[in-house]
């Protein structure tokens, strides 16, 4: 008998679209153009579709276009929005606050934040997963630049109360940073009530290419670039 197989991994990774895969195919073939080179029509084209792009998921994710910046990944976007608000906001203070179950992208980031001086609080969480927004509460202090909760959990599925934590945070003047690589396509979301200030996500947990991700940065939000050149 023919084995076949049954896959149940999509927490880690899906399969792409057959949609999504016709409609990049275009773009790998024949509109191959460079997308800053606009004075010839292929890097005109090509700068049309990833504008696009741009405009689409902006709109599913209730936020503007110029407020989606894409990356190489979930890992890149998280690296961006912790490392950028550290480097931008040291001067007004050098305290971060993320939560015990986050992705390494964000835990091994802040440990290694924590080598160069920044001083790093750990929320625990309940047997459930949840951070306690009373927790969060106790930990915030006024030098505490950048909270970093994850939307939803990527082992157990655990969706955090965001709303309540970033308002919380920032009733205490701390960005608020969220990683939303499970969330994205799964839990409902208008970024503009959210009020996060970051949120990372990532195409090929929702049937999309490996090697694209994104980071949504709400207008006004202050963030070095992570790459420059």
């Amino acid at each position: 008998m023919e084995k076949r197989l049954i896959y149940a991994d999509n927490a880690a990774t899906t399969r792409m679209s057959e949609t999504v895969l016709q409609a990049m195919i275009p773009y790998m073939t024949e509109l191959y153009g460079n997308p800053s080179s606009g004075l010839y029509s292929l890097g005109k084209k090509a700068k049309k579709g990833l504008e696009d792009a741009r405009s689409r998921i902006a709109s599913v994710l209730g936020a503007d276009a110029e407020e989606v910046f894409f990356t190489s990944g979930g890992s890149e976007a998280d690296n961006w929005a912790i490392r950028g608000v550290a480097d931008k906001l040291s001067k007004k203070g050098r305290h971060i606050i993320t939560s015990a179950i986050e992705h390494p992208a964000v835990l091994r980031t802040v440990e290694d934040l924590e080598k160069h001086g920044y001083r790093i609080t750990v929320l625990p969480v309940d047997s459930t997963g949840l951070v306690s927004p009373e927790d969060l509460k106790a930990a915030l202090r006024d030098d505490t630049i950048l909270t970093a909760i994850m939307f939803a959990n990527n082992e157990i599925g655990t969706i955090q109360p965001i709303r309540e934590l970033c308002e919380i945070a920032h009733s205490r003047g701390s960005v608020f940073f969220t990683d939303a690589v499970q969330a994205v396509g799964h839990v409902d979301m208008s970024l503009h009530n959210l009020g996060v200030d970051l949120m990372a996500f990532s195409a090929h947990k929702i049937h999309g290419p490996k090697g694209i991700g994104g980071l949504y940065i709400k207008k006004g939000t202050r963030i070095s670039s992570l790459i420059t050149g």
